[in-house]
């Protein structure tokens, strides 16, 4: 007997991967919490499965690129700079947190002469990444919405049986509720 293999949609594993993303962004902004070493660890996959999104998108991303001044309507051509920003936004984030690292890279043997300068351009760029990650989740509310409601909460439900009322009571309540005054 041969089991079909069950694919994965593009949809779901967008959903996984950015939910992925998103709970290590959260982590990753409380480093007070973490401590820095996990902060800084968290930090470097936090920029791989950026890069991961980016390859996930990376047919939208080329095709919105060629249209992008001709002919892409306004909501792609938002969508388009917010990503642009959010992508330097990033990078910049990533970048300054090596340069700043105290754990992580000296544990491989890697070290950098921090400076002030790049602590405060992390620092800032990170609080700035809040705002940008805000509105990209704005903009795709309702993606997010109708992938949790289709690969979350529906399967859930299925799986969720409810016992069935007894025949005898269904019917007493039936006429119960026939008796019931009607509403003016």
């Amino acid at each position: 007997m041969q089991q079909k293999k069950q694919q994965l949609s593009t949809t779901k594993i967008n959903l996984i991967v950015d939910s992925v993303i998103f709970i290590a962004f959260l982590i990753v902004m409380a480093p007070h919490f973490t401590g820095m070493a996990i902060h800084e660890w968290l930090g470097l996959a936090f920029g791989a499965g950026i890069v991961t999104h980016l390859l996930l998108h990376w047919q939208w991303l080329v095709a919105t690129t060629k249209r992008l001044f001709s002919q892409a309507p306004r909501q792609a051509r938002i969508n388009y700079a917010l990503n642009l920003l959010l992508f330097i936004d990033i990078t910049l984030v990533v970048f300054t947190g090596v340069m700043i690292s105290e754990s992580a890279l000296p544990f491989l043997g890697i070290s950098f002469a921090p400076g002030g300068i790049w602590r405060m351009v992390h620092t800032t760029a990170a609080d700035l990444s809040l705002g940008l990650i805000g509105l990209h989740v704005a903009l795709h509310w309702q993606w997010i919405v109708n992938a949790v409601r289709n690969y979350v909460i529906k399967p859930v439900g299925s799986r969720v049986h409810l016992p069935q009322a007894m025949p005898q009571y269904t019917a007493k309540l039936s006429l119960a509720a026939k008796q019931l005054p009607k509403e003016r």
